[in-house]
C-alpha cells in the first residue's frame, strides 16, 4: 500500500491548481479517498467528529447486501438446474448464476460511476461514495433475464434524473436504485412484469431460456402456489436477483441495525404495516392474492428487501423518530395494497417506497409542528 500511496501522491502533482489537469482532480481524488482514509476534516462550525464517514457507511451497507447477493446468484443457477432436472452442486449453481449477474453489476458500476465522474469534473466537486451502494442495488432488484443494455439505460436515467439533477449525493428526493427500476418498469414493461425469471442462457443446443413463474405472478393469475413458507422464507423460489431470500435479507438487516446505519424503526414499522394490510385482505379473501396468508406476504416479492435496504435510505427517508414509524408503516401498508389491487404488477413495494419518499418531508414537517404545539401548551400551562 505504501507503493500505491507514493504513486498517487506523485500523480497528484499534475492535478494541483494551475496545473495542466486541474479540472480532472475530482476523478483522481475519488480513487484516493476510495483506497485511503481522507486526510482532511472539517475546519469551521460545530461538528460531531468520530471514526465514521460516508465511505465507511456505504461499505457497511455493501457488506450487509453481500449475503443476499451471494444467495441470489446461487438461486439463479439453482432455479435453472431445478427445472432442467440436472444434478448440481452449490458451485455449479453459483457459477451458472454468476455468468448472468456479474455482468449486470459491472454494467451498473461502469455506467453509473462514469456519469458521476463526468458530473464531478464538470461541476468541479469531489466524487461521493454514495454510488458504491446504488451501483450494487440496481442489478440486485432487477429481473435476472433483463438485457444488459436496459440495465445501462436505467442506470443512466437514475443517476442523471434521479440524483444529479437534484445536486448529487444527499440531495435526491427519490431512492436512485428504485428510480432505475421504476424507469425500467414503465419503459420496458414486458421485462419487468414480475411474472417470469431468467434461469438459463441462450444456447445452440438448448432452448433460448427456461422461465419459471413467480409466486406473485401466479397468484395474480388466480393460480395456487405449491411452495411452503420455509421455501419462501429461505428464498428457494423464482424472483428478482436478491429479493427472494428473506432469511439472508434479515441477516443484512441485523448488520445495518447493529452498526446504526439502518433505522430499526423503519424496518419494524414496515413489516407491521404490511402485516396489518395482509390481515385486512385475509378477512375478505375475494381472490388468490387476498387469500394469501399475511405471513407469506411478508416473505415473497421485494417487500423484505425494499423495507430493509430501500426504505432505510437516510437521504430519502423520514428523519424524525415518530416520522420514521409513520413512514415505514405506510410503506408496508401501501406495498401490500398495491400488490393486491394491481394484478398487472403484483409487486408494489417499489411504488410504495417512491410514493413515501415524496411525502417523507411532509411527514417530518407535521411531526415537528405537533411537537412545537405540545411544547407551547406545556409552556402556557406552566406560566398559568
Amino acid at each position: 500500500m505504501k507503493f500505491l500511496r507514493k504513486q498517487l501522491d506523485k500523480a497528484k502533482e499534475n492535478f494541483k491548481p494551475g496545473s495542466k489537469f486541474e479540472k480532472f482532480a475530482p476523478a483522481l481524488n475519488a480513487f484516493d479517498t476510495f483506497l485511503f482514509v481522507p486526510n482532511h476534516t472539517t475546519k469551521k462550525g460545530a461538528h460531531i467528529r468520530d471514526a465514521v464517514d460516508l465511505k465507511r457507511t456505504m461499505i457497511t451497507v455493501v457488506l450487509a447486501l453481500v449475503p443476499a447477493l451471494i444467495y441470489g446468484i446461487y438461486n439463479a443457477g439453482a432455479q435453472y438446474f431445478g427445472q432442467t432436472g440436472e444434478e448440481f452442486t452449490f458451485m455449479d449453481a453459483f457459477i451458472h448464476g454468476s455468468w448472468k449477474i456479474v455482468p449486470m453489476i459491472a454494467v451498473s458500476y461502469i455506467v453509473g460511476l462514469g456519469i458521476e465522474f463526468g458530473f464531478a469534473v464538470y461541476r468541479g466537486h469531489e466524487v461521493n461514495e454514495g454510488y458504491l451502494v446504488t451501483g450494487l442495488l440496481i442489478p440486485m432488484i432487477m429481473p435476472v433475464d433483463i438485457p444488459l443494455w436496459m440495465v445501462a439505460v436505467s442506470t443512466a436515467f437514475a443517476v442523471v434524473i434521479g440524483k444529479e439533477a437534484f445536486g448529487g449525493t444527499g440531495m435526491n428526493i427519490l431512492n436512485p436504485a428504485l428510480t432505475a427500476r421504476a424507469f425500467a418498469f414503465f419503459a420496458y414493461p414486458t421485462y419487468m412484469s414480475g411474472n417470469e425469471v431468467w434461469v438459463s442462457e441462450a444456447s445452440a443446443s438448448k432452448v433460448d431460456a427456461i422461465t419459471g413463474e413467480t409466486i406473485l405472478g401466479s397468484l395474480a393469475s388466480g393460480n395456487e402456489v405449491s411452495y411452503t413458507f420455509m421455501d419462501m422464507f429461505s428464498g428457494a423460489i423464482p424472483g428478482s436477483i436478491a429479493e427472494t431470500s428473506t432469511l439472508w435479507i434479515l441477516v443484512g438487516a441485523a448488520v445495518l441495525i447493529l452498526t446504526g446505519v439502518g433505522s430499526w424503526r423503519i424496518i419494524v414499522s414496515g413489516f407491521i404495516g404490511a402485516a396489518a394490510m395482509g390481515l385486512i385482505f385475509n378477512a375478505f379473501s375475494v381472490n388468490a392474492l387476498m387469500s394469501f396468508e399475511w405471513m407469506n406476504h411478508l416473505v415473497v416479492g421485494g417487500l423484505a428487501f425494499g423495507v430493509v435496504f430501500m426504505a432505510t435510505d437516510p437521504v430519502s427517508a423520514a428523519q424524525t423518530t415518530r416520522g420514521k414509524w409513520i413512514y415505514g408503516f405506510l410503506i408496508g401498508l401501501f406495498g401490500i395494497m398495491i400488490r393486491v389491487f394491481n394484478p398487472a404488477y403484483p409487486e408494489g413495494i417499489m411504488l410504495a417506497i417512491l410514493l413515501m419518499n415524496v411525502f417523507a418531508p411532509t411527514i417530518d414537517h407535521y411531526v415537528i409542528q405537533a411537537n412545537i404545539k405540545r411544547r407551547k401548551k406545556r409552556l402556557a400551562a406552566v406560566q398559568a
